[in-house]
């Protein structure tokens, strides 16, 4: 990677990053037009820096650069490409959400890595769709505060928006997934170092760490739930040792460089118990040495480098989308430029326009993984009807603004506009059809 070109960019992100991490709100706040609404975009974003960067976001781009260079093209258009078995790529993408457990915006950096690399617009349509809104945790969330017939409907619905909407931008857009045909059949047959299984292994790895290190508090303090909460990061922990045994193995890394990066993490996770953050980021900072240090393995330096270009195309518009959801519409229990009295009246009843409106705020709002749940309740609690509550349940973890930026960035206007369109036309129907029944 050429850090003379990119440490000005790095430096910049970093620096951002930082201001927004340690951000004195409530101080400028106090001393500038309190109570204006507008202080909740910068609210939002010290929020989104501080639970969701470093530990959602950051694997995730390391997740997608190895995507981008240890999954061969061939093996994405076998599994997921527009040639694919339909049952086989649909089925696996639409039921990702139970394995990841991930928010809308952790979701896209792996949806760029396979849509880059060949998958076809449907499955990769249904993956970006499925990642958040089939999340296992806030459908047994959503059974046990709004009701089991609200889960079920939830979990159900979901699954079968999935497929639904991958099926219809394939057929939408079915002339440009017979040219990506073409051309990936026109291209050599790429070399596979590795079987399989080893590149299996190391992903699974990779996605335990993304998982368990997000691993949401449950309600109730009792449970499978709350024993895999009480230890996610020993778990996390675990995972990440065979991640560092796979790089060994598998892909030519000392296990001096290893030990290197896991002694110091080990001392900090015993010294600062109540802050496993800590050594999470020095974990990570040490892969990414390890990454760069290897000059004689070019796989390992474009992994880093990959995952560095996705985050350097992703992170500004996320934060920018964030910035602008915080102002428009505030945090949870808290006032933005749209106030949440309006919201209750336009969702109230289950009526067309209760949930299309229901729909369009949920897509636009910002839901970090499992707070939809809490802030359904309330507005429940004023008068929101049924449907328009499962409308917003389906509509609002999958998308949201920054999300839709970035979903820009990676397929087009048009693809996203029409992605955006069938969530939320399809959770209206869906909103309808259960708010009537």
């Amino acid at each position: 990677m050429q850090w003379n070109r990119e440490w000005k960019p790095l430096a910049t992100i970093i620096s951002v990053f930082v201001l927004c991490y340690y951000l004195p709100v409530e101080r400028l706040q106090g001393d500038l037009w309190p109570g204006n609404p507008l202080w909740e975009a910068l609210y939002l974003v010290r929020w989104y820096a501080q639970e969701h960067v470093l530990l959602c976001l950051v694997p995730a781009f390391l997740i997608a650069g190895a995507v981008g260079v240890f999954v061969s093209q061939a093996a994405v258009m076998k599994y997921l490409g527009p040639t694919a078995n339909k049952f086989l790529a649909y089925g696996v993408a639409s039921v990702s959400g139970t394995v990841l457990a991930v928010c809308s915006c952790t979701i896209l950096p792996l949806f760029a890595g396979i849509y880059r690399m060949g998958a076809g617009l449907g499955p990769a349509s249904a993956f970006l769709y499925s990642g958040p809104a089939i999340n296992i945790l806030a459908i047994v969330l959503t059974a046990s505060v709004l009701g089991p017939e609200m889960g079920i409907a939830r979990a159900i619905g979901a699954v079968v928006f999935s497929v639904l909407i991958g099926l219809l931008m394939h057929l939408f857009f079915r002339k440009e997934e017979l040219q990506k045909v073409a051309a990936a059949a026109a291209m050599p047959e790429p070399e596979v170092s590795r079987p399989l299984w080893q590149v299996g292994i190391y992903f699974a790895s990779m996605v335990g760490v993304l998982v368990f290190a997000n691993w949401g508090k449950p309600q109730q303090m009792d449970g499978l739930w709350h024993v895999i909460w009480a230890n996610k990061w020993l778990i996390t922990s675990l995972f990440a040792v065979l991640l560092g045994q796979c790089l060994v193995w598998w892909f030519r890394v000392r296990a001096s460089a290893i030990f290197g990066v896991a002694i110091p993490v080990a001392f900090l996770a015993i010294l600062y118990s109540e802050q496993p953050l800590i050594a999470f980021v020095v974990g990570v900072f040490g892969l990414c040495l390890i990454l760069n240090s290897r000059k004689d393995n070019e796989e390992l330096e474009e992994w880093f480098a990959t995952s560095w270009d996705f985050a350097k195309k992703i992170l500004p518009l996320l934060f920018y989308g964030v910035l602008i959801a915080g102002a428009l519409l505030g945090r949870p229990g808290h006032e933005g430029l749209i106030p949440s009295v309006w919201i209750a009246n336009l969702v109230g009843g289950n009526g067309f326009g209760a949930n299309l409106m229901a729909s369009v705020l949920g897509a636009f709002m910002y839901f970090a993984t499992l707070t939809e749940v809490p802030i359904l309740q309330g507005l429940i609690g004023a008068g929101m009807g049924k449907g328009p509550a499962l409308a917003l349940l389906l509509a609002g973890p999958a998308l949201s603004l920054p999300n839709m930026l970035v979903i820009r960035s990676v397929m087009g206007t048009k693809k996203t506009v029409v992605f955006v369109c069938l969530v939320i036309v399809m959770a209206t129907i869906s909103g309808l059809i259960y708010g009537t029944f």
